[in-house]
């Protein structure tokens, strides 16, 4: 197979280990590129949910395959999540070209990318954990509902249906902590003089253009393998938004965005120094 070229490419929010993961479609995605760099941008694994029972053949050939790129040179950056969040306590381990990190700077082409999983900003995982573990559970039996749903709708020659964005949609709290939590990392970013943030954890795959009074800086989001099956990828000075099985390859970035500054970002700058 003809393999694509690429400087950097990020993925995150694999959750393998879980019924609604697409292990094979991130395999085969992983087969058609040869990056230079592989950030793994956290929820790689599902240690919140993992069962003995449920580790199929293509999960664990997802997990040779990264290490098969790591022994062919690509350097591979693992960033912990709050779903394997137990990795944590590795952090800045190094195994040959592998490396478990909490979050990470790089320096590309005369700008600065920083990039980090973003569950810090989600005050469940912080203050309720047994709260945001029942979310995850019941995320992952909507998804399993989800599967069978679309089994009976392409079975009936239809298109296929997310449950789960049709409820972040239409709930308007799922809406603005979307929101929020993209604003407070684009703000962060601005403050730390970063030109590019990179997150996960929310899954919601987007590039954006972010400004306020005291600067720009891009915030990108590399979506998940769940749902939306996407990955970031970042090739002669330009980001694109990847979008595996889709008739349009590469997504179109959102336009630019304008932001108030934040009275309360002294208190997040605080806040984000425990990540």
């Amino acid at each position: 197979m003809l393999k694509r070229k690429v400087e950097i490419v990020v993925i995150s929010d694999v959750h393998l280990g879980t019924y609604g993961c697409h292990a094979k479609e991130v395999l085969q995605y992983l087969n058609s590129v040869k990056p230079k760099k592989l950030i793994l941008n956290g929820d790689i694994f599902d240690i919140w949910q993992f069962r003995k029972r449920y580790f199929p053949k293509a999960h664990l050939q997802v997990i040779k395959k990264i290490i098969s790129l790591a022994a062919k040179g690509t350097m591979v950056y693992y960033l912990t999540g709050n779903h394997d969040e137990k990795l944590r306590k590795f952090s800045d381990t190094k195994m040959g070209n592998i490396y478990i990190m909490d979050k990470l700077v790089l320096g590309l082409d005369g700008k600065k990318a920083w990039f980090f999983h973003g569950d810090v900003f989600d005050a469940s995982i912080q203050h309720a954990k047994w709260l945001a573990k029942l979310g995850g559970w019941g995320y992952d039996l909507l998804i399993r509902i989800n599967l069978v749903v679309n089994f009976v709708l392409v079975g009936l020659g239809k298109e296929k249906y997310s449950l789960s964005k049709k409820i972040k949609n239409s709930v308007k709290g799922a809406v603005k902590f979307i929101s929020n939590f993209e604003e407070t990392a684009a703000e962060l970013a601005i403050h730390n003089e970063y030109d590019y943030v990179v997150c996960g954890h929310i899954h919601q795959p987007v590039i954006k253009e972010v400004s306020n009074e005291n600067g720009t800086c891009t915030y990108m989001n590399s979506g998940d393998w769940v749902e939306n099956l996407t990955a970031l990828e970042y090739n002669n000075e330009q980001w694109r938004l990847y979008h595996h099985g889709d008739k349009d390859t590469y997504l179109a970035p959102d336009l630019k965005i304008e932001m108030d500054e934040d009275e309360d970002l002294p208190d997040l700058l605080s806040a984000f120094t425990t990540l």
